[in-house]
């Protein structure tokens, strides 16, 4: 292995694609638009279908050594990544900023929470598991790496749910073919180049398209398992491609994700907490607060406070330091939350924001409303993006079994000044993560998933690690 990307090199665009520890030009470009100007940002490499089936060669080659490699040693490794990332977060922070449009404390958070996953898998094990032993028998649990795993990220997150695919697959011995969104490819092309000299040829493989590559990527015979974050209409597309080959599967779908705020809180306390959890990256989180369920004693209230903080919010380039919002991702998001203002605007009464800012790029004002029936758009769909529709109830019964009335599970939250009443409503919501007086609190060591046409699968945690492996049991008589 090199010590330096550039000998790694191959002629090319500044952000090449990585296929088998060689920094590889495209067979074509990607233009890449930064999402608060709606303008060029810059170019990037651009494979075809013989560089994704080179990337997939490489990784099945380089598995034969990668799962002999003793785990402490793949260990090592993460943790060379770690530190490496970790000296160049500002730099990755910047262009995570430029790319995705976040503001750049979140991005810097985003870097920092990516290393601290890098460094949270790095610590676990795969022990063998003794289940029986007696004068007769023993029967012991292995834990073996699969091969070749697909690791599919989106936009929102794009180096972040990297991280919690990468770490656990490399660690357990597995080798990777990474394929990030394609309005969001750089820091996934920049982290192929950081990780090129410190991982061995075809270990990590990053390749990018145009959306025209993940159905060859699914079910190539080769990959043996596909790790995909997604919309839960990708997610059904993603699903039925590997049927013919039976690839193992963990699927990180969409939410529709419901908080419910019984009748006790502070209402300025909680509505500050439910507005962060609504309006964090534009809305733009699977795990966003996206629908709030209120008391007719509170609903006012809480309605003007809410408002309050959407007008106050600073809506702006990511990189400026004043900016507290930034803008959507990408303009197909922004057509399509824009279409949601309509339906607030038509179905219910807004009270803040709802319009799209006369402004270069792809912005939409944080936008609240209430009085908007179950049935409508904004309600029933996911609108992932920065507008919370509010809505009524005079039962907490009536309010459990709305928010669980719809085909999403990924998460939910309960607010209330008492924690035991809380936790009992918690207990009803079928969501794979209920947080109680608090939102979007996701340590690595916890395992997360989601209930219904949100996923299935688990991320994070020990189990996390465990389903990018094999489950061998050796059953011996004495």
């Amino acid at each position: 292995m090199s010590a330096n990307p550039q000998s790694l090199r191959t002629t090319g665009p500044e952000y090449p694609l990585v296929i088998n520890g060689r920094l590889v030009a495209g067979a074509m470009t990607l233009d890449v638009i930064n999402p608060a100007t709606g303008r060029l940002l810059t170019r990037c490499a651009r494979a075809d279908k013989a560089q994704l089936d080179a990337a997939v060669a490489a990784a099945k080659l380089a598995f034969l050594a990668w799962s002999a490699t003793p785990i402490q040693a793949r260990r090592q490794a993460l943790l060379k990544i770690a530190a490496a990332l970790e000296a160049r977060g500002a730099e990755f922070a910047r262009l995570l900023t430029q790319e995705q449009g976040k503001p750049l404390a979140a991005a810097t958070h985003e870097v920092g929470g990516s290393v601290a996953m890098i460094r949270a898998f790095a610590a676990m094990d795969l022990p063998v598991k003794i289940l029986r032993e007696n004068d007769s028998e023993r029967i012991v649990q292995q834990r073996a790496p699969l091969g070749v795993v697909a690791a599919i990220t989106p936009w929102n997150f794009p180096l972040m749910l990297l991280m919690i695919k990468v770490a656990p697959a490399l660690l357990a011995g597995n080798t990777v073919v990474a394929k990030p969104a394609p309005t969001t490819p750089l820091t996934t092309l920049l982290f192929g180049e950081l990780c090129a000299p410190l991982l061995p040829a075809g270990v990590l493989n990053i390749i990018v398209d145009q959306n025209d590559l993940g159905g060859v990527l699914t079910q190539h015979p080769d990959v043996v398992k596909v790790a995909f974050t997604g919309s839960t209409a990708t997610g059904r597309k993603v699903m039925a491609s590997v049927a013919g080959t039976i690839k193992r599967l963990t699927l990180e779908l969409g939410g529709n994700d419901a908080a419910i705020v019984l009748d006790d809180v502070d209402v300025k306390d909680v509505a500050a907490k439910v507005f962060r959890g609504a309006m964090m990256n534009s809305g733009q989180v699977c795990l966003a607060i996206k629908r709030l369920y209120v008391p007719d004693s509170l609903y006012d209230a809480m309605c003007a406070e809410l408002a309050r903080l959407a007008d106050a919010t600073v809506v702006g380039d990511g990189l400026d330091a004043a900016t507290q919002m930034g803008p959507l991702q990408n303009k197909t998001q922004f057509e399509k939350v824009k279409e949601f203002l309509v339906d607030g605007r038509t179905r219910g009464k807004v009270i803040a924001g709802g319009m799209a800012l006369e402004r270069d790029g792809y912005f939409v004002a944080p936008t609240i409303v209430r009085d908007i029936p179950d049935d409508a758009r904004l309600v029933r769909e996911e609108q992932f993006g920065p507008v919370l529709p509010v809505l009524r109830y005079s039962s907490v019964d009536d309010a459990i079994a709305r928010a669980n009335g719809t085909e999403y599970g990924l998460g939910g939250t309960v607010w209330s000044a008492d924690s035991k009443r809380a936790f009992e409503v918690a207990q009803q919501m079928t969501s794979g993560t209920v947080w109680v007086n608090k939102h979007l609190e996701l340590p690595p060591d916890i395992p997360f998933g989601g209930a219904k046409q949100s996923g299935f699968g688990t991320e994070m945690g020990q189990e996390g690690l465990e389903e990018f492996t094999q489950s061998r049991i050796i059953n011996m008589a004495k």
